[in-house]
């Protein structure tokens, strides 16, 4: 691969792993089978003598509950950063992943990270810089790098469910309490006012008159 694209995946990194060939890699993941420039990026190889074994970087943008936050790559010898996670083995052998250095991931439950990886090349160490890319460690004379973006947040369908659900009723009852008449009542001697009608009625004579007469 000659070039990189500048336009950020759609889904960021939600797995990191190592595979012995390129042909092994598990459904769903892409291998950094060769550097930017087109060299192999076998990350086991030895400048000095040819070895049969290899080792490739591989990851996965397939969405899931958790993403990659952070990845580097430490000497063996180091202390392992908190939170991070090493790449002990093979996925396809459960060999060895590396010699010399290690592979550390951190991973973050989706809806807590507010960036993750986007996309991991494999340079040739003196050859140049990535645009948009940062370096996060050297192995066999090549350098690792990553791209960083803002992780969207899905709403899921339940919680929107739960949103309309919510808001329904509200504007249902703004419906009813806008269109509804006011039926209050305003009453002043012997006549009752209404918003309605305005309409005054007077109480008929007869129910003052010889109040003796209806008992």
């Amino acid at each position: 691969m000659s070039e990189v694209s500048s336009q950020l995946p759609a889904e960021p990194i939600s797995a990191v792993g190592v595979i012995t060939s390129i042909n092994k890699a598990p459904d769903g993941y892409y291998v950094v089978a060769q550097t930017t420039d087109g060299s192999d990026a076998d990350l086991w190889k030895d400048g000095l003598f040819k070895s049969k074994v290899t080792r490739y970087l591989c990851f996965t943008r397939k969405a899931g509950p958790d993403v990659v936050v952070d990845v580097k790559v430490i000497d063996i010898k180091d202390a392992l950063p908190e939170g991070f996670t090493p790449v002990e083995e093979t996925m396809d052998t459960k060999e060895a992943a590396m010699r010399k250095r290690r592979l550390c991931v951190k991973i973050s439950p989706r809806a807590a990270a507010e960036t993750a990886v986007y996309d991991i090349q494999i340079i040739a160490k003196s050859k140049y810089h990535l645009v948009n890319y940062t370096c996060i460690g050297e192995i066999n004379n090549m350098g690792m790098w990553y791209r960083i973006g803002d992780v969207p947040q899905h709403q899921s369908s339940q919680e929107t469910s739960s949103t309309d659900n919510t808001a329904a009723p509200l504007n249902t009852a703004s419906r009813r309490t806008t269109s509804r008449p006011d039926y209050e009542h305003q009453s002043s001697g012997n006549y009752t006012l209404t918003a309605l009608d305005d309409v005054p009625f007077v109480v008929s004579q007869k129910f003052f008159e010889n109040p003796k007469e209806t008992e």
